[in-house]
């Protein structure tokens, strides 16, 4: 039974040697204090010296006046700048309508072009702004243009009145006058196709040119504004005409006491997780690897203490080493964000709730990178290895961070679901004060959260019950003899030749399918699943089995399995097939397709095939080819190395991470785990081929059936209904196929006398 005293004996100890080490001392307290305010310190001298730089501009053409005008003598008029401060950003220097035509030549189509690219090429200038010839006449004729055509239909208005005819009735007399009343619509037709446009040049290969091109743009824009006025004048309309209204705004956040905190609510969860991981990893680095090093641990591990209560007293020092390093850093990156930029608009102090939600969330985050930063601390066998880990760590935790945050993720069920991301948009939506809509997924998030701390827990003392983790001496790297090593032929796969051949087929995937997108090659449903299933997956199984291994048998569990299992495949993939399809269908609701992948994969299933052929391509091929894989090859090697559940679970992550599609790789995992437990239990491989093409040519055939055949058949009427969104299984055939398929399996392997002959024979080869 568990001593609470052992694991606080433990955690005192470990609380005090860390106590004593100054560099502890100095990244847990001194460092966040000195940090923030140092950058702060350092970004605004910085900013004095990296000021915005002018942009040059070159203008070619239109140095007669312009009305409205838009240059003086040195430059843009000041009317068309916001503040005059703007003016000094952009210089400006003209080149003549003589000078365009002298330079360019007759022979140029476009010498506007011409000088411009030559121009930017050359970098003397950032933007080049060319102005047709003859652009301000024409641009005074359109608007002489208007005014005349506007004075033309007053006059045939005036004149149609005055026109002398039969005199007409009073009541005709009145309605006449009724419809002086109201204005006449007229249509002002003037051609703009006259006025040529002006064209702004810049390059989007160089940061300064694009800088003076957004700020000439914003100039221009505003100048068109005033083009615009002048065009209503000439038309003697007012200026409000074209803009009667203008909107007004009003923050809300002021009065609600949230001002400012979409910014905080984007920066301080982001911080939380970072620093919790950082605050527990170097901590835990020194208590297990820097143990190792030290000589201690063998003396914490003969003492009277379980190696699950050292676990979790080690566990409560590094926690509380992340706890506080978080904090110290918030709060001092809270202060000085809030010292040296809460004068502007849009920013203020953190809300109140913001630092009551960060409490909340400190002791779970804290918690699961604590147990991950332990369990790899403990696989470390120096402290110099343990810190190599910090960066793999890292680089999958960002994604799980940056990513919803930069695309502008939601929080729903689905994010929710997804460790680290769920929890920082959590804390987002808290921040930012939509609690009706956070108080929602409060629930999926904690249990995925509190999941992640146990399995990670589980880890842990997982790794400090192996005394071969624990003890592993450090070993040097010598190229010769770790090729010798790989390359050595064994009776089955090793686990380093398993992780290998799944990592190339992952590559082959990546390199092939980027290779055949960018040189532009469109292939057929048949031609893709053939170099899919022979080239990606099948290819690096057979070399890697040819180099590597002696018993292929072995290796690809190729025996002839009993009736049983054989019977019992084709059941189960008949009883598990609606849950399967529910399963799907649900993780289609959580995470919806792109649209634009949604109607490619409709174009490539609905192409012309036979349903042979199809059952053929996307049945029977890839479940050879996907079994001999990764329930032969990878399964067999991880087995030789792993725990057999640990061995499952990477085989079906492999398996789940060769379908390039995110909501294909959810199923593909749980169907990867229920293949493994085949293959184990059953010592053969064919029963998994057959489970595989039946599992695959369902879906195949369900998807070939019309809408017509579903409402009309009255069996497929008892099992499934059709909606908007297709055909669905009831639930109650779900959870008897869910049943029926635990019978069946438990049939299976109720005479286990192939299973002990399988492992026997397994033994033997290894040896």
């Amino acid at each position: 039974m568990m001593t609470w005293r052992n694991i606080w004996i433990v955690f005192a100890r470990e609380i005090r040697d860390q106590l004593r080490d100054r560099r502890t001392i100095f990244m847990v307290a001194v460092l966040p204090v000195l940090l923030y305010p140092l950058l702060g310190m350092i970004f605004f001298q910085l900013a004095q010296v990296m000021g915005e730089k002018p942009s040059r501009i070159l203008v070619i053409g239109a140095r007669e006046p312009l009305e409205p005008p838009l240059f003086d003598e040195t430059g843009f008029v000041s009317s068309v700048f916001v503040s005059p401060q703007d003016a000094v950003l952009l210089k400006v220097e003209f080149l003549s309508d003589e000078v365009l035509k002298a330079r360019a030549g007759s022979a140029s189509e476009d010498p506007g072009r011409a000088l411009a690219e030559e121009a930017l090429r050359t970098e003397h200038y950032d933007a080049v702004l060319y102005f047709p010839p003859g652009f301000a006449a024409q641009l005074a004729d359109f608007r002489e243009g208007i005014r005349q055509q506007i004075a033309a239909g007053l006059s045939s208005e005036a004149n149609s009145e005055a026109k002398p005819g039969s005199e007409k009735s009073p009541e005709e007399a009145g309605e006449d006058a009724s419809q002086k009343q109201q204005p006449t619509p007229r249509t002002v037709v003037v051609s703009r196709s006259a006025i040529p446009s002006p064209r702004v040049y810049y390059s989007t290969a160089n940061d300064r040119s694009q800088t003076a091109y957004r700020r000439l743009v914003e100039l221009l824009d505003r100048w068109t504004d005033q083009v615009m006025v002048a065009n209503l004048a000439a038309a003697r309309l007012p200026p409000d005409a074209a803009r009667p209204f203008v909107f007004e705004t009003a923050d809300v956040a002021v009065q609600s006491g949230f001002r400012g905190a979409a910014v905080w609510a984007k920066i301080l969860p982001i911080l939380l997780v970072m620093w919790a991981l950082t605050g527990a990893f170097y901590p835990a680095v020194d208590l297990c690897a820097g143990e190792k090093e030290r000589g201690t641990l063998e003396t914490l591990l003969s003492s009277p203490a379980r190696r699950s209560e050292i676990v979790l007293g080690k566990l409560g020092a590094i926690t509380v080493f992340s706890m506080v390093t978080a904090v110290l850093n918030l709060i001092s990156m809270g202060l000085t964000g809030w010292l040296a930029f809460g004068h502007l608009p849009d920013f203020a102090a953190p809300p109140l709730f913001a630092i009551f939600w960060l409490a909340v969330a400190l002791l779970p985050v804290s918690l699961v990178f604590s147990c991950l930063a332990l369990g790899i601390a403990a696989f470390a066998r120096s402290t110099k290895e343990g810190q190599y880990y910090l960066l793999p760590l890292l680089f999958c935790t960002l994604p799980l961070v940056g990513v919803p945050m930069a695309r502008g993720s939601e929080l729903d069920l689905g994010t929710a679901l997804v460790p680290i991301t769920g929890l920082v948009l959590l804390l987002k939506t808290m921040i930012e004060g939509q609690m009706t809509e956070a108080l929602r997924f409060v629930f999926p998030v904690g249990l995925v959260t509190l999941g992640g701390c146990y399995f990670a827990l589980r880890w842990a003392v997982y790794q400090f019950n192996s005394e071969t983790v624990l003890f592993r001496e450090s070993e040097r790297f010598h190229l010769v003899a770790w090729l010798r090593h790989i390359f050595r032929q064994r009776a089955v796969p090793s686990g380093a030749a398993a992780l290998t051949c799944g990592l190339a087929i992952l590559l082959m995937r990546f390199l092939l399918t980027n290779i055949l997108t960018r040189i532009g090659v469109s292939w057929n449903l048949v031609q893709q699943a053939l170099i899919s299933q022979v080239v990606v997956i099948l290819l690096p199984v057979v070399v890697l089995a040819a180099l590597l291994t002696r018993e292929i048998r072995a290796t690809f569990l190729l025996r002839l399995p009993s009736w049983r299992a054989v019977i019992g495949a084709v059941l189960l993939a008949v009883m598990l097939h609606p849950a399967f399809f529910t399963w799907q269908q649900v993780i289609v609701r959580l995470y919806p397709l792109d649209p634009v992948l949604k109607e490619s994969l409709k174009q490539l299933t609905g192409q012309a095939l036979d349903l042979r052929q199809l059952l053929l391509v996307m049945a029977l091929l890839p479940a050879i080819c996907e079994e001999l894989a990764f329930r032969g090859f990878i399964l067999t090697g991880f087995r030789s190395s792993l725990r057999p559940t640990h061995a499952l679970i990477f085989a079906a992550l492999f398996f789940a991470l060769g379908h390039t599609i995110l909501q294909q790789s959810m199923v593909a995992f749980a169907a990867g785990l229920i293949l493994g437990v085949i293959a184990i239990q059953t010592g053969s491989l064919l029963p998994c081929v057959i489970y595989h093409a039946i599992h695959n040519g369902l879906l195949i055939l369900q998807g070939s059936l019309g809408q017509s055949r579903w409402v009309s058949d009255p069996w497929i009427k008892a099992m499934m209904t059709w909606t908007d969104e297709g055909p669905t299984y009831h639930l109650s055939v779900v959870v008897f196929g869910i049943l029926a398929a635990g019978l069946i399996f438990a049939w299976m392997i109720s005479r286990p006398e192939v299973l002990r002959s399988y492992l026997a024979e397994e033994e033997t080869g290894s040896h």
